[in-house]
């Protein structure tokens, strides 16, 4: 593996069994930046979390490497990695109050006591709790609790902070509050983040890059925008955000283009992956790309459908229509100024352009 001039954190080759016959992590290569928010996210038993506890040194590569700062870290017990680690469930200490859970990374570290008091102080200000310093972990809520742990982290300023699905136990809003108060404190201080989590809209919210995990291995690792717009393979179009899949198989292609037949017509899409005529597709569109059609249209894509379902989401209504052979094609319809009636079992066009969807290679059939 080639290791860039700014890679800070390196798995290099890295296989990680608990049985000595299945692959939790699958000859992982990875590069992280200095300074970076990289985000580790994909289903339960991908592997991210495995690859997080390695980099912590909870858990040991059953073969390969994995280095910081240029330097090999096998061997290095977690304690002297200087990593900071937030977990989903805090792992406070409940007799403790919150300015003595912060400070205790310095307490055994021999700082004195001068000094773990002052910089203690000043990593609740960074998360906007200093005025809570003499109260109890129970006497937080969850949201105030993640704070304090994030300052714990933060308090002895280590090279890398390392999160484990911290926002999992929150409710929605508070979750996504979060989301930006680590967004916007990762900017100001410029610290290495690896993050792990299985939402991707969290993902796609904080990241500076996202690594897809799946079955231990990375299916792309590009920016939030990138992984979006312009998925690699099938799992990552289907798990990052929504996305209506529809099969065919390759009819004809040029350099970037291409038409793929299926049951509802022939597409026309952009095309990653097999470009020999015959080849098994799946056809990837984001359903906020799909255009309800009135009269002539300039989308390279034009065909029928019939509503199944209609449901209200306040700003949009969504649309479950029966089209391309398939009877779970969802459209997003803006609802601006109380939108248009839309009744199941209407009849009506819709439209997309050669650009809105992306001819993939089909997964492999079980």
């Amino acid at each position: 593996m080639t290791v860039p001039n700014d890679a800070f954190v390196t798995f290099e080759k890295v296989r990680k069994t608990y049985d000595g016959r299945t692959l939790v992590v699958s000859d992982l290569d990875l590069e992280i930046r200095k300074g970076e928010f990289l985000t580790m996210l994909g289903p339960s038993g991908s592997g991210k979390t495995t690859c997080l506890m390695m980099l912590a040194g909870f858990e040991h590569p059953t073969s390969g490497r994995i280095t910081l700062g240029g330097r090999s870290i096998d061997g290095v017990p977690p304690h002297k990695r200087d990593i900071g680690v937030v977990f989903q469930n805090y792992a406070l200490f409940p007799h403790m109050s919150v300015l003595e859970n912060v400070a205790f990374p310095l307490s055994v570290r021999k700082v004195s006591a001068a000094e773990i008091d002052q910089r203690a102080r000043a990593a609740l200000g960074m998360v906007h709790l200093q005025h809570l310093a003499d109260r109890k972990p129970g006497q937080l809520s969850g949201g105030q609790q993640q704070r304090v742990a994030l300052a714990r982290a933060l308090v002895f300023e280590p090279v890398l902070i390392l999160m484990d699905e911290p926002l999992g136990a929150l409710d929605k809003q508070l979750r996504e509050a979060m989301q930006y108060e680590i967004k916007h404190l990762h900017e100001r201080l410029g610290v290495t983040i690896v993050y792990v989590t299985h939402d991707q809209g969290e993902a796609l919210t904080m990241s500076d890059r996202v690594a897809v995990f799946n079955e231990g291995k990375i299916q792309q690792l590009s920016t939030p925008k990138e992984l979006y717009e312009r998925p690699q393979n099938a799992f990552v179009a289907s798990f990052i955000g929504e996305n209506n899949a529809v099969h065919g198989t390759l009819k004809s292609a040029s350099s970037d283009t291409c038409e793929v037949e299926t049951a509802g017509g022939t597409l026309r899409c952009e095309l990653i992956g097999a470009r020999t005529p015959g080849a098994r597709k799946l056809v990837s569109i984001r359903p906020e790309r799909v255009r309800i059609v009135d009269g002539a249209s300039t989308s390279a894509n034009v065909m029928p459908a019939r509503i199944e379902e209609v449901i209200y989401h306040g700003d949009h209504l969504r649309l479950r229509l029966s089209t391309t052979g398939v009877s779970d094609f969802i459209a997003k319809v803006p609802n601006a100024e109380g939108g248009r009636d839309f009744v199941a079992g209407q009849e009506l066009k819709i439209g997309f352009n050669t650009t809105d969807c992306l001819a993939l290679d089909a997964p492999a059939r079980a």
